[in-house]
């Protein structure tokens, strides 16, 4: 009963510490609002994870794993499927995790990025890396072996980048109900389908052909 006790107050500490480093970025973050958002005393948080430092790696951690447990990084393609349907669902998967409204690792990062502690540059390496490399091997792929590595990243580069930019503009208009600025997507499923098929386009493009199956979705 102990241990599940202890194991609930870290659970409660790490959904709280979420929103808050969310809320405030982590230098504005107190232990204490931490703390009075999770019905937990200050101490928990120096036996559960030993200073506020350890808590914000562990928080960002456990929202990204949280947030792919949700929307899993293949969309439910099959490893064996054509290479043009697993970009497919990798690019459905990113674009609905981050216009996720629930999701809070996307802005804890965003925040990081914005004003860097340098606390989450190795967890953040270890999530991201293996994730990048199966969209570059996706990439190489379709462009094929008499693609230069600079094509592969700058493809790679360009297709996040639609998937990114698009979706943080959304969350933002979302949250400020701002609708003066740029009109981003709100329907994902057309989003996503214009997405992918301007990703083979321009791969077709950069290949100087042709790649079968680039009408997945014909006009």
């Amino acid at each position: 009963m102990a241990k599940q006790k202890a194991g609930d107050t870290r659970e409660k500490l790490l959904s709280a510490a979420c929103d808050v480093f969310v809320e405030m970025g982590f230098r504005d973050a107190t232990v204490a609002e931490i703390c009075r958002r999770a019905g937990a005393n200050i101490s928990a948080v120096n036996y559960h994870f030993g200073s506020k430092e350890t808590l914000y790696q562990q928080a960002w951690r456990h929202s990204f794993a949280e947030s792919v447990r949700i929307h899993p990084q293949d969309g439910g393609v099959s490893e064996e499927a054509p290479a043009r349907e697993r970009l497919q669902g990798r690019l459905k998967a990113l674009i609905e995790r981050i216009a996720d409204k629930n999701n809070r690792d996307f802005f804890i990062s965003q925040m990081e990025f914005v004003n860097p502690t340098g606390l989450l540059g190795e967890v953040m390496r270890t999530e991201f890396i293996p994730l990048r490399e199966k969209t570059l091997s996706l990439m190489r792929e379709l462009l094929g072996p008499d693609a230069s590595e600079e094509e592969v990243v700058f493809c790679e580069s360009c297709i996040i980048s639609m998937c990114v930019h698009p979706m943080l503009l959304r969350r933002i208009s979302q949250k400020t109900g701002n609708t003066g600025g740029p009109h981003p997507p709100f329907n994902l499923e057309a989003y996503t389908k214009h997405v992918v098929k301007f990703a083979l386009a321009g791969i077709a493009a950069i290949k100087g052909g042709k790649i079968p199956g680039t009408a997945l979705y014909p006009s």
